[in-house]
């Protein structure tokens, strides 16, 4: 091949050098040029052969990283081409064009135009290529790893001018190292360190980028494998030379400090996306906060609103943060045992304090859906795809899919989930790690810690993302039984650590919640908790395609439309899966979305258009402890993850297209599967107002300390706006009846409200319609035995639909007329 000129034409191009399939970045740390010339002459042969295995072909190119003197036989991009040796010099190679030096080792990275980029220094480039397969190996067996690197002791050089090593690798110098061309690029563009110390720089650029880095076993090459003298400097053997300056030395905490402070404008951007795509569900709220109310959320929201507002009542009167008795006179709450999402309720207590408590349920909502898309786009970034913006629309279907839409009218614990992908990547990197050392000790803790934290955000979403790992752990050992072989080890060992740091946290709570006052065995949720195989395929009634009316016929409730993908995204994830199936992560991934949708049929699976129903899968699963309690429904909430990580990968793949035409089409096809499911703005109603009985205070005259006001109708899971009463009023009052979990007669089922009473279902169903029945005796009696059991002090019914039905039924039942107060019929019950 003949060499070109040597000088490059920026206009032209000519002179430039061709993308080529490996890079070779040859550091000689300041070694003269002639006492390279053997190794140069011997990686040349050895790349010719190596490159003669290529399937398809390809060439390579090799890039002297020479301070001083050029390679012999080089190109320079300054100088023209040195003219080829002399016969008498056979060591020295001839002229080669794909043989360049460069003044820096960065700048020979940023020269480099290989899809793939080998760093090596001199020690190890005497043995030749060795150990380059298993590095190729490394990357080929996982799309998602940016490089490949022998792990070697840190140099001496690095550790004593304190560079800071990276957590979790034994090596901190790029001795032998395989990266993916365009990540190394970019690794060592970002980079501003010289010397030893850009090693260390460029992997923690990596580790901060989410780019996974895989390291494999390898020692330092000792005497008996370092190059002669002939390919080393000499500074005795050249006097008219100096060593080369050692590089500057940075601060020991510089380069942490600098990784720690530097902004990543591209996540930013990402993070402050999801931020608007929730503030623009939740603008309805936020433009309203004292007026509004989430019309999809049934009684939720008043429920949810409670929670805070009794969190930050116990935490600020040192009173027990797991029990309340301001509900459910006289028997009180098992508040772990509800969905308080202690978590967040706590450290928001000086939100709660300035704001309210509806400010803490929205800014929970808005805030903390985007932090679980973003976490989403987080491991998704990682992991899987280089694409910043795939990685970002994964996140978004994972976070804001039709389910968490549903469940964002009041559901918090379910839609903020910003620990789950994080708990996963743990989990992962135990699967990664050796099977020792201090790596899996530390992910063991930080897991345990994290699934310790989840347990006070949401224990139901935590139970079923275990259930959803479960899965695909199953499922990857069918696809890929050598890489579970050598995972399990590690991972038991993590897990066993993560046990024993997050039990102690959790132990008195989770006791408290299932032996602890007003504890309960399991939930009844009804005969229909489980989805229809229809709603698998339809909209949302929240999606942009979405039809209300059929929504609800196929659903619980509104908040609880846990399904609803519609058939064009479900198709795209089946093409995506065929079109990719070779990749053990989509087949696991398939057989993980097709199991969860399955599950979440439930116990009976009716047949669409049929009399016929057939048993399900989770008959057997609904007799496991814990599980008796799970709405088998939001089991498909799992597939949204699994949605959204194909979303990533096929985006990540269309991007990568050399083809604009196939560009082009790609995003049509995902923006036309996603159009239908776009999230609309959340409805809102206009909320009830307090009435001025109890924001004036005019309660305290007819509730004394102990008693409870008993508000008609009782709140329960129908009608709870007596709750953002007590929360009005500083709970001041406790209150009979509520909306919260419990347990009802001797077997401690768990339901939703209080234990119904003759006098609370007599008020409910004047209330809603039924005519009031002729009061006697009888009634008047266990008027009083319930009013008793309640310990009231006061009966009060605000101005609503029926008022006047209910203040007579009351009057005839207490045998008095109320006294009007403000805007409320108001009986003094208690003792006098």
């Amino acid at each position: 091949m003949s060499a070109p000129s040597g000088r490059l034409d920026a206009r032209t191009g000519a002179g430039w050098p061709q993308p080529v399939r490996l890079s070779v970045v040859l550091r000689t740390h300041g070694a003269p040029a002639d006492r390279t010339a053997p190794l140069l002459a011997r990686l040349r042969a050895d790349l010719d052969a190596y490159a003669a295995t290529w399937p398809g072909g390809g060439d390579w190119e090799l890039l002297v990283v020479a301070p001083e003197d050029p390679a012999p036989g080089a190109v320079t991009a300054d100088a023209p081409a040195a003219p080829a040796p002399a016969p008498a010099a056979p060591a020295t190679p001839p002229t080669d064009s794909r043989i360049r030096t460069v003044r820096t080792l960065r700048a020979a990275v940023g020269a480099s135009t290989g899809r793939r980029v080998l760093l090596v220094d001199t020690a190890h480039a005497a043995d030749g290529l060795a150990g380059l397969d298993a590095l190729g190996s490394a990357l080929d067996d996982a799309p998602d790893t940016t490089a490949a690197l022998l792990g070697h002791h840190r140099g001496r050089l690095a550790r004593a001018l304190g560079v800071p090593g990276l957590p979790g690798f034994r090596a901190d110098t790029l001795a032998f190292a395989l990266f993916d061309g365009g990540r190394a690029r970019a690794a060592f563009a970002a980079s501003t360190l010289h010397g030893p110390a850009i090693d260390a720089e460029v992997l923690r650029h990596c580790r901060g980028q989410g780019w996974e880095t895989a390291e494999l076993p390898g020692a330092r090459p000792d005497a008996n494998t370092r190059p002669d003298a002939s390919t080393r400097p000499d500074v005795n053997t050249r006097p008219d030379r100096r060593p080369p300056a050692p590089a500057p030395r940075p601060h020991p905490f510089g380069l942490r400090v600098r990784e720690l402070f530097r902004l990543n404008a591209g996540g930013l951007a990402v993070a402050a996306f999801f931020v608007a795509l929730s503030f623009l569900l939740f603008h309805g709220l936020w433009l309203d906060l004292d007026g509004a109310y989430l019309r999809d959320a049934l009684q939720d929201q008043n429920q949810w609103e409670w929670f805070v507002g009794v969190t930050t009542d116990n935490i600020t009167h040192l009173r027990n943060p797991l029990f309340t008795d301001t509900q459910g006179m006289p028997d009180g709450v098992n508040l772990m045992a509800n969905a308080t999402m202690l978590g967040l309720t706590v450290p928001l207590i000086p939100v709660t304090l300035a704001f309210g408590a509806t400010v803490t349920f929205v800014l929970v909502l808005t805030l903390g859906m985007a932090a679980s898309g973003w976490t989403w786009y987080w491991l998704i970034r990682r992991r899987l795809v280089r694409s910043r913006w795939a990685a970002a629309a994964g996140g978004a279907l994972a976070a804001f899919a039709p389910p968490m839409i549903s469940h964002a009218n009041g559901h918090p614990n379910f839609v903020v989930l910003f620990m789950i992908p994080l708990i996963i990547d743990r989990t992962l990197r135990l699967c990664d790690a050796p099977n020792g050392g201090r790596g899996v000790v530390r992910d063991g803790v930080l897991l345990g810690l994290f699934a310790a934290y989840q347990i006070f955000i949401g224990e139901e979403p935590l139970l079923i993302t275990a259930l959803g790992l479960l899965v695909f752990a199953l499922a990857f050992v069918v696809v890929d039984r050598d890489r579970v072989r050598a995972a399990w080890r590690p991972l038991g060992r993590g897990v066993a650590v993560a046990l024993a740091v997050c039990l102690p946290l959790v132990i008195y709570p989770l006791y408290w919640q299932f032996s602890g006052p007003q504890s309960y065995h399991s939930v009844l949720h009804g005969d229909n908790a489980g989805n229809s195989p229809r709603a698998l395929i339809e909209y949302a009634g929240r999606s942009l395609f979405g039809d209300a009316e059929t929504a609800g016929k196929l659903s619980m409730n509104t908040t609880e439309q846990n399904a609803f993908y519609g058939w064009p995204l479900l198709a795209f994830g089946a093409i995506v899966c065929v079109w990719m199936w070779r990749s053990r992560l989509v087949r696991a991934l398939a057989v993980t979305g097709v199991v969860a949708a399955v599950l979440s049929l439930g116990p009976l699976v009716p047949i669409p258009l049929t009399d016929l129903t057939l048993p399900g899968p989770w008959r057997w699963i609904i007799k496991l402890p814990l599980f008796e309690s799970v709405i088998e429904g939001r089991v498909a909430m799992v597939c949204a993850p699994v949605l959204g990580i194909l979303l990533a990968l096929a985006l990540d793949r269309i991007a990568a297209s050399p083809s604009r035409e196939h560009r082009t089409l790609g995003l049509l096809a995902v923006a036309a599967v996603l159009l239908p499911v776009l999230p609309l703005p959340l409805a809102v109603r206009d909320r009830a107002p307090v009435p001025v009985f109890i924001t004036s205070g005019a309660w305290k005259q007819y509730v004394k300390d102990g008693e409870s006001l008993v508000a008609v109708p009782l709140p329960d899971p129908g009608m709870a706006d007596a709750l953002r009463w007590q929360v009005e009023a500083d709970f001041g009052f406790k209150l009979a009846g509520g909306y919260y979990n419990g347990p009802w007669g001797p077997d401690r089922i768990g339901i939703y409200g209080a234990p119904p009473r003759h006098l609370s279902n007599l008020l409910r169903d004047v209330r809603y319609g039924t005519e009031p029945p002729v009061v006697g005796p009888e009634w008047q009696a266990q008027a009083r035995r319930d009013l008793a059991h309640w310990k009231a002090g006061a009966v009060v019914v605000p101005e609503q639909d029926r008022s006047a039905e209910l203040v007579r039924t009351l009057t005839d039942l207490l045998g008095a007329p109320p006294t009007k107060v403000a805007d409320a019929w108001v009986w003094r019950v208690g003792p006098k």
